[in-house]
């Protein structure tokens, strides 16, 4: 399996199943910024929200150095860091405001054939498109 598709294809199928396990486990929703948010929050709950977000982070890190994606990332301007940042700011504000991230509304809430998520994944997408296409015009690329 070293074809991009195929890693892609295999990293949904896990995500799929992590989220199916949760949910028929315990009854939660795998969605990524209700655990977080449940961590800074100081929920009662907090094992299976570590074990969670650790094998999200623990699995990414096996499988990067088990493909030899794991090479040393490139230098980041101050100004490229910044913007970042405000952008991983922004996503945290929207996914509060929105009830949800995409991995809760487009991966759980879509199978559970919530209208709700319906309306916020298409939002995602069509928004995130947009950004892409205006980023590569400003870019010039």
């Amino acid at each position: 399996m070293t074809e991009q598709w195929a890693w892609s294809l295999a990293g949904g199928v896990m995500i799929g199943t992590a989220a199916l396990l949760l949910y028929a486990l315990s009854g939660r929703i795998a969605g990524i910024s209700g655990i977080g948010f449940g961590l800074l929050t100081g929920a009662t709950d907090r094992a299976w929200r570590l074990w969670f977000l650790g094998g999200l982070i623990g699995g990414a890190w096996v499988a990067a150095l088990s493909t030899g994606l794991a090479a040393t990332p490139p230098p980041v301007s101050t100004a490229l860091g910044l913007s970042m940042a405000g952008a991983g700011l922004l996503v945290g504000i929207g996914t509060r405001v929105g009830n949800g991230c995409t991995s809760g509304h487009g991966v759980c809430g879509l199978a559970r054939l919530s209208r709700r998520s319906l309306a916020a994944t298409i939002t995602f997408m069509a928004l995130g498109m947009l950004t892409a296409s205006a980023i590569q015009r400003l870019a010039g690329v």
